[in-house]
């Protein structure tokens, strides 16, 4: 996404196909540059309460919002928490991880392509990513860059980080990563990729978020209410089809040839058992949706209910945040 072009939003035709008809009460709970909340609101959707921990994207979306009148309810907030800002929705959705706007702007420290502020907190709120950078210690720190970026050599660049602290800025800790790694061939990532995807998500708790929020939209989702995830990397998919899963009457086997067992009534029912991806149209128009994957369901009238971190996958480390 260039700096300063238009948010396109990943698997929306998808979205707006698979929760067709589109009505009543939304909540978006990844606002961002409200490409979900416009395209809800265009399809039909009575309204939509748009929620984000960024005060930046309330504060870009005053030239259009204002269109759609009392339609779009700004909250600001944590979307663990959407179940206190609406009840008996008709509809959730949640596109996670990190938003382009975020990425442009080099002041907030997201992207390691440009250089700025080791930063990366959503809410601008907060220890940021310099502060776990330079003061979690050296086995905490790679445990965080294997499990939360599934970076291999977290070991190997852990080390690196420790060496070279204090680090203060986003191009001074690519380079060190890269350093650490072989030189990526045609088509392949940028080294630091999986490293600042770790750090972007320790800083903002997102893995609890991600868990928090799939409970808070059982008890917020009227029966007939639909759930659309976006996700755009293994771990958030696995937790949102591992809830989906349990929360849709079975219990994920940990051997994939034993029967599945039934586990209690069920609180959703999947739309498609496996992920929805982009199709060649979209990933032409899109790059960004090259590694989404979106899973939808529907709330049954079975009570909202707990549901155990590790039984969905969710990474969880010793000493980080």
């Amino acid at each position: 996404m260039s700096a300063g072009g238009p948010h396109i939003p990943v698997l929306i035709d998808a979205i707006l196909s698979h929760c067709a008809p589109v009505e009543g009460t939304w909540l978006d709970g990844t606002f961002g540059a409200g490409g979900y909340t416009r395209a809800l609101l265009d399809a039909g959707a009575d309204r939509v309460i748009a929620v984000d921990r960024d005060p930046l994207a309330f504060e870009m979306a005053g030239g259009w919002a204002a269109s759609f009148g009392a339609r779009i309810v700004m909250q600001p907030g944590v979307f663990s928490r959407l179940d206190d800002y609406g009840q008996g929705l008709d509809g959730v959705v949640l596109d996670l991880g990190v938003s382009s706007m975020q990425l442009d702007q080099a002041a907030r420290g997201f992207s390691f392509m440009k250089d700025g502020p080791l930063d990366m907190r959503m809410s601008q709120e907060g220890p940021s990513a310099a502060d776990l950078v330079n003061d979690t210690e050296e086995g905490t720190l790679a445990d965080i860059l294997f499990h939360f970026g599934e970076e291999r050599a977290s070991r190997r660049i852990a080390r690196a980080i420790i060496t070279a602290r204090p680090i203060a800025t986003t191009l001074e800790l690519a380079s060190i990563i890269e350093k650490c790694l072989p030189r990526p061939k045609p088509g392949q990532s940028h080294p630091a990729t999986r490293s600042f995807q770790a750090l972007r998500i320790a800083v903002n708790n997102e893995y609890d978020e991600l868990y928090q929020g799939l409970m808070a939209a059982e008890r917020a989702l009227k029966p007939g209410g639909k759930l659309a995830v976006v996700t755009f990397h293994s771990v958030e998919d696995r937790m949102v089809k591992r809830f989906l899963t349990a929360r849709g009457g079975r219990r994920a086997n940990a051997n994939r040839y034993a029967p599945e067992t039934v586990q209690e009534a069920a609180r959703f029912t999947l739309k498609s058992r496996k992920a929805i991806v982009p199709g060649p149209d979209e990933l032409a128009a899109n790059p960004r949706s090259r590694s989404a994957k979106l899973r939808v369901a529907v709330r049954t009238d079975a009570p909202a209910g707990a549901i155990d971190a590790g039984s969905i996958g969710m990474p969880q480390i010793k000493g980080a945040k």
